[in-house]
């Protein structure tokens, strides 16, 4: 527990994080011969505005690597914009649907190129991190 009493999950130690550092930097190279475009997006570089494959490490005990698709601007603050307007959720404006489906589309894809490049790869919890692929290995 910390000191203002919430339980706070802990940290993976340095060299399990080392290893997936490792890990995170084999999956964009696998993306990337690929063809798919892919950053680390926890190294500082400014993600959210990037299209293609974002790859961050998971600093928890029980994370790994995490692979998520960015779309363009403009797909997503339009899928945003409407949300934020409040909606139907029985009826969804296309928008909305159209930007639901290229993120799972696009996590599907990027889990069977992850796994057949050899990494132990699954869709993440999608309450915690949505559309998601959670990397925890590597299948020599």
């Amino acid at each position: 527990m910390s000191e203002h009493g919430f339980d706070v999950p802990p940290k993976a130690p340095p060299d399990v994080i080392g290893r997936r550092e490792a890990l995170a930097d084999e999956a964009c190279l696998a993306l990337d011969r690929a063809g798919i475009p892919a950053h680390r997006g926890d190294l500082g570089e400014d993600s959210a505005d990037r299209p293609g494959a974002d790859v961050q490490v998971d600093p928890l005990a029980d994370g790994g690597v995490l692979v998520e698709w960015n779309t363009r601007e403009e797909l997503a603050t339009a899928a945003v914009n409407l949300l934020e307007s409040g909606v139907d959720p029985s009826n969804l404006p296309h928008a909305i649907r159209h930007y639901e489906t290229v993120q799972t589309c696009m996590r599907d894809a990027l889990l069977g190129i992850l796994a057949s490049a050899g990494f132990q790869a699954e869709r993440a919890d999608e309450h915690t991190f949505g559309s998601a692929v959670r990397v925890t290995g590597f299948l020599p």
